[in-house]
């Protein structure tokens, strides 16, 4: 049997007198219950085990193995089992049946990726430090345990399951790495002695002046030290040695690299918008303060069917058309608690012709339509609307089985009976593509015209039940439908060739004149990038970091089928540069509209990268001069989105209102991203490295001494909150690890 070392390396051990065993040889220990679905399990298997059996598993599309103790463990410290399989897609969740909580998903693969079909791995998940998020999961009335399959299934075997009473982590060092002008980042688990620390530059001794300890949010487990150094740093070999034996290894060695330079004109600044910091569905009000989000959305495919007078919705073709409650269920209410939180609203209103008429009813029984593609896991008898070979179902289904009438009437007399009025209304949802995700209820794909026709009637609709309500529209989901709709290139011709939003613009301008109102205050799009990352190794994650370059350089050619076949009539066709171009079309056909992205993403919320794509996108968005933006969907609050965030915006220190000039001697794009902003007076920069291995240092003239504010992640320090308060004496080299992005705000 192979042992994996978990958590950077530690080196666990469990006391065994007060465990809690769930499952030995042959069945669940006493005081355990089989609440699993969906899965194939045999508690007695012996085709491959350890003792005389373990549990072998086969779980369909998102369903699981899952144990309930008739009692809780609320005091607990991890979760130890042995698993095989070839490295099963199992997000694993420690549940309490009493109040309803969840601990963050834990994926398999960040416990382990190397789980063979062959031979068990030992795993221990550390409830103080749980893997991925960093989170501690926190006393709780914790009593369910799940091991959940993704959307493929999966076949495993999982043994000697045990919910361990106590982890002793020993002292150990797990990363040091020069941070700003003089300070080294020291993390560490345990009680480590700092007094045998010494450190070097280019052979020469460096005295440590201080030391101070900071223990971030969610991760008590960790902590970071930070060492003031009595010297800054130079170009050379950095050592860091811990004096003590490390895993092997009790030594941190650097190479700093030659400076770059770069310099801050506070002078030339322009205004911040402060929505573009925004994500869909916030969680609670303190997730809104924790990470200062300005705007949050109600949208997605499912707010297209809601029904406020039932709060049913439907997700369409994101979930076999089938009709439930709406989760948040009262759009008026969650406006109120959002906003009292501090953040302001975009409430989507749905445009077409139906809403879901209750919770229950879906639209293609396999009752009634055999032979579907796939049906849901959950309820047999709901299929997807596809044919084995792709094509839709047919005959379309009566939608009125499902739906109830919904017009810009109903719209309107919803609207104006809110409690609790939003800052913003988007005009649906993607309905550009309702004949795909929604072809239940749309069949027919929507033209020009019908999309046109749809945002000026129920705009009218809101602005005259909201006074001074703005309209964003028509939140089209991609690069392909920015230009054409779903009939074709045929409906292009139709309109003497004009790509579809720059011909949406222009309507919108003339609607104002024959109107007298404005019916459109924000052009809202929804933009993910196109090249595939998915396969998250190096080369896709090198590509990850630099494909925020479309959001803005005219020189950048998409790495995807846009750089070869963009299929438009627009000037550089194969260029994104996404912000410009919107802000010139703008100008040029409807000039005072405002842009909006209600929907981005990094490609890989759980990954670093993912994180360090954010930061840049989010710098990239205010110097830019974006209006607003939410994050889809909701990222969690630790995790790298989450810290993304929170580097800008997190428990009130923010960023900046004013975006202050940059200027590069030697910019690159593709792994590094400087972003600055002012605000009465003071200085806050942003610096975000791109390079999985390698520091990067700038000398950044017009950068005041004195006391910054400073926070980061990434790096080997990891996905954690760190922060501390440093002394800028020198600006002439000013060090970021690799992967990492750091935050200082002048004092």
């Amino acid at each position: 049997m192979r042992f994996l070392l978990l958590q950077l390396a530690l080196v666990a051990t469990w006391v065994l007198a007060d465990d809690i065993t769930v499952y030995t040889d042959t069945a669940l220990a006493a005081g355990w219950e089989n609440w699993s679905w969906g899965s194939d399990i045999n508690f007695a298997a012996t085709d491959l085990f350890e003792g005389t059996s373990s549990i072998s598993v086969n779980s369909s599309a998102y369903s699981a193995l899952s144990v309930k103790l008739e009692g809780t463990f609320p005091n607990y410290q991890g979760l130890r089992f042995d698993i095989a399989g070839a490295q099963p897609d199992l997000t694993i969740t420690i549940q309490s049946s009493v109040d309803g909580t969840t601990s963050p998903n834990i994926l398999l693969s960040a416990l382990s990726t190397s789980i063979t079909p062959d031979a068990f791995t030992s795993l221990l998940i550390d409830f103080r430090n749980l893997p991925g998020s960093g989170a501690a999961l926190g006393n709780g009335t914790w009593d369910r345990i799940t091991w959940q399959a993704g959307g493929n299934g999966d076949i495993y075997h999982i043994d000697n399951i045990v919910v361990v009473e106590s982890i002793i982590i020993p002292p150990l060092f797990l990363s040091a790495e020069p941070l700003a002008a003089n300070t080294i980042a020291v993390t560490t688990q345990g009680d480590v002695d700092f007094s045998t620390m010494a450190v070097s530059f280019n052979g020469q001794s460096v005295k440590i002046l201080n030391t101070t300890s900071y223990t971030p949010v969610g991760t008590p487990s960790k902590n970071v030290t930070y060492l003031t150094l009595a010297q800054n740093f130079v170009p050379g070999t950095l050592l860091i040695d811990t004096g003590v034996p490390n895993g092997g290894n009790s030594t941190f060695n650097f190479t700093l690299p030659v400076v770059q330079y770069a310099s801050f004109v506070q002078q030339v600044n322009y205004p911040i918008s402060p929505l573009i910091y925004g994500v869909n569905f916030p969680t609670s009000a303190s997730y809104i303060q924790d990470l200062g989000v300005t705007m949050s959305r109600w949208g997605g495919n499912a707010v297209t069917a809601y029904n406020p007078a039932g709060q049913f919705t439907n997700a369409g073709n994101d979930w076999y058309f089938e009709n439930r409650v709406a989760d948040p269920p009262d759009a008026d209410d969650w406006v109120g608690w959002v906003q009292g939180a501090g953040s302001q609203t975009l409430l989507t209103v749905p445009a077409l012709d139906w809403v879901s008429k209750d919770a229950t009813s879906y639209s293609y029984p396999i009752s009634e339509y055999p032979l579907q593609e796939s049906t849901d896991p959950f309820l047999a008898n709901a299929g997807d609307g596809l044919f084995p070979n792709g094509s839709y179902v047919t005959p379309v289904p009566d939608p009125t089985n499902v739906y109830t009438p919904w017009n810009t009437t109903m719209a309107k007399a919803w609207l104006k009976g809110l409690a609790n009025k939003p800052n913003l209304v988007a005009i649906d949802n993607e309905i550009e593509i309702a004949s795909n995700t929604h072809q239940d209820m749309h069949p027919v794909p929507i033209d020009y015209d019908e999309e046109l026709a749809r945002v000026l009637n129920f705009s009218m609709a809101a602005k005259e039940a909201i006074p001074g309500v703005q309209v964003a529209a028509p939140s089209t989901c991609s690069w392909w439908y920015y230009w054409t709709s779903s009939v074709g290139y045929t409906d292009n011709a139709a309109h003497d060739n004009i790509d579809f939003l720059p011909w949406f613009l222009m309507q919108m301008a003339e609607a104002e004149k024959t109107t007298g109102m404005r019916l459109l205050d924000y052009l809202d799009i929804h933009y993910y990038f196109q090249p595939d990352t998915s396969a998250n190794d190096d080369a896709a994650k090198a590509l990850r970091l630099r494909m925020t370059r479309s959001l803005w350089d005219t020189s950048y050619v998409d790495e995807s089928w846009i750089g070869v076949s963009p299929q438009n009539h627009q000037w550089n066709p194969t260029v994104v540069s996404l912000i410009p171009r919107f802000r010139t079309l703008i100008d040029i056909n409807y000039p005072g509209t405002k842009l909006s992205v209600s929907e981005f993403s990094s490609t890989a919320d759980t990954d670093i990268t993912g994180g360090l794509v954010t930061v840049d996108m989010l710098g990239i968005f205010g110097q830019q001069k974006l209006d607003s933006a939410t994050y889809w969907a909701t990222p969690d609050e630790l995790g790298p989105i989450g810290l993304a965030y929170w580097l800008y915006r997190g428990f009130g220190v923010y960023f900046g209102a004013n975006s202050a000039q940059v200027s590069l001697a030697t910019p690159n794009p593709d792994t590094q991203g400087v972003y600055a902003a002012t605000e009465n007076g003071k200085l806050s920069v942003v610096i975000v490295n791109k390079n999985p291995d390698t520091p990067i240092t700038f000398a950044l003239a017009n950068m005041p001494f004195g006391s910054y504010f400073m926070r980061h992640f990434g790096g080997e320090a990891g996905i954690a909150k760190w922060q501390t308060t440093v002394t800028i004496s020198s600006i002439d080299y000013i060090v970021v690890p690799a992967y990492t992005a750091v935050f200082l705000k002048q004092n």
